[in-house]
């Protein structure tokens, strides 16, 4: 059995949770985006980012959870470097379901996996180890994150293969960012750790993954690891273990605690908040379109193909691009555009920042590609140098010399000398007309891929007599 404890940092929001320093703490040099509330001097009173509240809610509701009116804050005490006040602000369900969001599920394909509670809480600081070995290895602390408004999710035990676990994910961030609230790519803005455990065995967390490939990679290592022990009838004890990167192997760091352990008890400095029925109705009328409607309008409306619709609509930086540059029209163009070429040449954030690609730029391409005044092959070298230089589509088809060749006589008079040079393939068009394509690729060569193809073909039957 796999469970999930998934944190993820809002990272759209401009304040901490308690305090004005920024939530987008990158950037700044060591401990610059620190005040006297977040790192918990003496005398320093939170105050709850109301925004934090209403994002949170809004994720509690796109994963179908129950959101309690009233919510509550905890103090859960226990000391860590990173942890300046020496305790954590968070929730927790010890009167009744206090926390931002309550049970709720996620579809992963065909199977349910439920949710057991989302809270709102801040995160710790940072640890930097340096130092060539352990013997001479310092940790050095930067409290920039410590404050930042973060939303943990955790899961029933309903995993059971690493690769669900890797698959849940994927789709849980999809919907993160598609709400709007946070970005899952940012280092560190979403992190999960595991709970796993075999029959007869105790629950083990795994922590200390960086990526949801180690994730799985740690899963699968851990579930052989105690079928091991077990096969040799080794106690599994509860504990907590790290993931270590470089030798891929989970290595035990604590043993398990307790909640008892943690000494929660109410945040006085926080007084319980109210979340009204019209707030709630006000948050739902506010949500984008979920992915799942996103996909069954681009099916339905556009008839574009699921398996593009799926692609298209999962990602928020292609489904924005296609929101604001298609119409009834040149949709299924667009789309074709950004799943067939585009997504090859911006797979990287950082390729995508550096991209000087618009709406604008996408409407021009489907509709010159529709219009006959552009090939596939010469607006895929089009799409590379917007990407660079942001031009207008009109001057780059000028400059690169891309527009089709659609004048009749020209192309009448390129074709005359493919049939000249291709004899056999000619004769074999005649007893097999499926084989004309060969031609129509000749053509293409000549023209470096500018041909109208639809003259072409025709032009090409018109000459070989078929």
């Amino acid at each position: 059995m796999i469970g999930l404890e998934i944190h993820c940092q809002l990272t759209n929001l401009n304040s901490k949770l308690f305090c004005p320093c920024k939530a987008n703490y990158r950037g700044f040099e060591i401990n610059e985006n620190i005040c006297p509330i977040c790192i918990g001097l003496p005398g320093s009173m939170p105050r709850l980012n109301q925004e934090a509240v209403k994002k949170a809610t809004i994720i509690a509701m796109a994963l179908n959870c129950s959101t309690p009116e009233k919510i509550a804050f905890f103090r859960k005490n226990y000391f860590y470097p990173d942890l300046p006040k020496n305790f954590q602000i968070t929730q927790l369900n010890i009167y009744g379901d206090t926390s931002v969001g309550g049970t709720g599920s996620v579809m992963v394909g065909d199977k349910k996996i439920n949710i057991t509670r989302i809270q709102l809480e801040e995160d710790p600081g940072r640890l930097i180890y340096e130092g060539s070995s352990s013997k001479n290895q310092i940790t050095l602390v930067d409290y920039n994150r410590a404050g930042t408004p973060l939303v943990e999710i955790v899961t029933e035990p309903d995993f059971e293969t690493p690769k669900e676990v890797r698959d849940f994910l994927n789709i849980l961030s999809d919907i993160l960012e598609n709400l709007g609230v946070a970005d899952p790519s940012l280092e560190g803005a979403m992190r999960a750790d595991a709970n796993v455990s075999i029959k007869g065995g105790k629950k083990v967390e795994i922590k200390n993954i960086g990526s949801f490939h180690d994730l799985e990679k740690a899963v699968h290592f851990e579930i052989t690891r105690q079928e091991s022990l077990h096969s040799r009838e080794i106690e599994i004890i509860q504990e907590t273990r790290h993931w270590d990167d470089k030798r891929k192997i989970t290595v035990s760091s604590r043993s398990k605690e307790e909640e008892l352990d943690y000494r929660y008890f109410l945040e006085g400095d926080i007084p319980w908040v109210i979340i009204d029925p019209a707030t709630k109705t006000k948050l739902i009328s506010e949500m984008p379109e979920s992915i799942v409607s996103k996909k069954e309008r681009y099916v339905s409306k556009y008839h574009i193909p699921a398996q593009v619709a799926d692609v298209l609509s999962s990602d928020k930086y292609y489904s924005d691009l296609f929101e604001d540059s298609h119409t009834e029209s040149n949709a299924k163009e667009i789309a074709n555009i950004i799943t067939t070429d585009l997504m090859g040449l911006v797979d990287t954030r950082e390729k995508r920042e550096a991209s000087k690609l618009t709406p604008h730029h996408l409407k021009d391409l489907a509709d010159s590609i529709q219009s006959s005044k552009l090939s596939r092959n010469s607006s895929k070298n089009a799409l590379h140098e917007i990407l660079k230089t942001g031009k207008d589509l009109s001057i780059i088809i000028k400059e690169l010399d891309l527009g089709n060749v659609s004048d009749e006589s020209e192309l009448s008079g390129i074709i005359t000398q493919v049939i000249s040079e291709e004899a056999q393939a000619v004769e074999q068009t005649r007893s097999n007309p499926q084989t004309i394509n060969y031609l129509v690729g000749k053509v293409m060569q000549k023209t470096k891929g500018k041909a109208d193809p639809t003259l072409t073909l025709n032009l090409l039957k018109k000459q070989i007599g078929i």
